[in-house]
């Protein structure tokens, strides 16, 4: 099979990169950049090292995913069959990072346990596969990808909050509203365009040589990640009217805008 030469190589390389991330240069990296991540106790070392690995993952695959969107002709011209090679590289990265990622869950599942996540990424790998196996919905894979712009935000208002920043101070709330915006934007106001090349694709002949099992796969994994997507940015919306109201009391806007003591 195809996914058993390059694109197999680079989900493993892909994989071992992101477990050295997580195991070495976080601990160490943090451990000399910021001298309160050493006073954290060990939940929060590892989960601030999980974040860290996802953030650099975000950050290197939805500027390729991003680029390939605008500019790779081959895939933005054939939605369903066209050349899938940098997608394919791109996929392998994430297929990787979800592997390491699910790992380090499982192995510490007490700290970071979260069945919605362990959702997320066995759906996504199972979609992924068919992409690294047969070369299928090169275009659909990657919009995607393009989600992972939120992740970044995300993560940063975890690293606030337990290094002490306060919900209401300066640095959050912009954070916040940069989180609640980008998610908004790359996870669900895009939908609409996804669903539009979704059913401008349907029923043609290159549809209809896809093989049902992937024709399954990607409608299902899309509805489910979208489901999950409206879950989390149900959260996010009530997260950001939690502190609206507290910012508008009198004592919270007196706080000073860095940390609280």
């Amino acid at each position: 099979m195809a996914m058993l030469s390059i694109p197999l190589v680079s989900v493993f390389c892909s994989f071992l990169v992101f477990q050295w991330l997580f195991h070495h240069v976080s601990p160490r990296l943090f451990s000399w950049l910021c001298p309160a991540f050493l006073n954290l106790p060990h939940t929060h070392k590892t989960e601030w090292n999980i974040r860290t690995v996802s953030t650099l993952h975000a950050l290197v695959v939805s500027p390729i995913s991003l680029y390939i969107f605008l500019f790779d002709e081959g895939v933005n011209e054939d939605l369903i069959w066209g050349d899938p090679t940098l997608v394919k590289l791109n996929i392998a990265i994430t297929t990787g990072y979800l592997l390491s990622d699910l790992l380090v869950m499982f192995s510490s599942w007490e700290i970071t346990g979260d069945k919605l996540f362990v959702v997320h990424h066995l759906v996504a790998l199972y979609a992924y596969s068919y992409l690294l196996e047969q070369g299928v919905l090169p275009y659909f894979a990657n919009f995607r990808l393009m989600s992972e712009f939120s992740t970044p935000c995300v993560n940063q208002r975890w690293f606030f909050k337990v290094l002490g920043y306060h919900k209401t101070s300066v640095p959050n709330l912009v954070n916040g509203t940069l989180m609640a915006a980008v998610f908004f934007l790359v996870r669900l106001a895009v939908l609409p365009v996804y669903y539009y090349r979704v059913f401008e694709v349907y029923g043609t002949q290159a549809y209809h040589r896809v093989p049902t099992g992937a024709r399954l796969t990607w409608m299902l994994s899309s509805l489910s990640l979208d489901v999950l997507n409206l879950l989390w940015m149900w959260r996010i919306w009530k997260g950001c009217l939690g502190v609206l109201r507290s910012y508008r009391r009198p004592e919270a806007r007196d706080l000073p805008s860095s940390k609280t003591d």
